[in-house]
């Protein structure tokens, strides 16, 4: 009778582990799909005003609205940059829609796109 008990219990065990197992996949397929996104809804991005380029760090200071996803206040600040072409393609002045993550070194751009104008 022991081992029909140890056996029940080891098979619910194994059923919750599998379970579990399977929601914590989908679960991390869901966030790779929005990381691979080509490109980023409306919604994801904020609106800015480069404000200074520092070619040389590969950072850029940006006047920004709420960063929603961040729930950051709008302000100005400086932001790394994900891919150093980045710099490259806005100049002082301009307006920009971008999108920012918090990443383990600090606050990085990884999409640009200019405004509308």
């Amino acid at each position: 009778m022991n081992a029909l008990k140890n056996l029940t219990l080891a098979s619910l065990i194994a059923a919750s582990a599998a379970l579990a197992g399977t929601a914590a996949a989908q679960a991390m397929d869901h966030s790779k799909m929005h990381g691979t996104a080509a490109s980023s809804s409306a919604a994801d991005l904020t609106d800015g005003e480069i404000k200074k380029i520092d070619k040389d760090n590969k950072k850029l200071t940006i006047k920004h609205g709420d960063i929603k996803n961040l729930d950051m206040p709008g302000m100005t600040m400086v932001f790394q940059v994900k891919d150093p072409a980045m710099v490259d393609q806005v100049k002082v002045g301009d307006k920009i829609r971008f999108k920012v993550e918090k990443g383990a070194s600090g606050f990085v751009v990884t999409e640009i796109q200019q405004a509308a104008k």
